[in-house]
């Protein structure tokens, strides 16, 4: 089953990149370019298995981005790694309820370790038939 993952970035150059490196990986890649546009994506029906989440970003933060997520049934299961760079504290990180958090610049391994485990996590939660 091919896996999906949602990158919400406001630097197209870093999107890209996450792009080019999950899909060699083997994910399928949804890009949005701040909280408001990967709401409207996720009310589309989309359904990442997990959420890469910048929270600097000028149309819609990381942090307007899980208020509404997490008020949402539907969308609050969805696991949340936040990608930050400066200017975050742990404990800021940590008060979001995510579960991982990853600092800019990306280590690609740690980023492929941690997309792996929520993905792997979630196709354990599906029931074979």
């Amino acid at each position: 089953m091919l896996n999906c993952v949602l990158a919400v970035d406001d630097d197209l150059d870093i999107l890209m990149a996450f792009k080019d490196v999950l899909e060699l990986e083997g994910h399928r890649v949804l890009l949005a370019r701040g909280g408001r546009e990967a709401l409207e994506l996720l009310g589309q029906g989309e359904r990442p298995d997990v959420i890469l989440l910048d929270l600097m970003m000028p149309d819609g933060n990381g942090w307007e981005f899980r208020d509404r997520q997490l008020a949402d049934a539907s969308l609050a299961s969805i696991p949340v790694v936040v990608i930050s760079g400066q200017g975050v504290s742990a404990r800021e990180v940590i008060a979001l309820g995510v579960d991982d958090y990853l600092k800019k610049p990306v280590d690609v391994e740690r980023l492929l370790g941690a997309v792996s485990r929520f993905a792997s996590a979630r196709e354990e939660d599906v029931p074979h038939a």
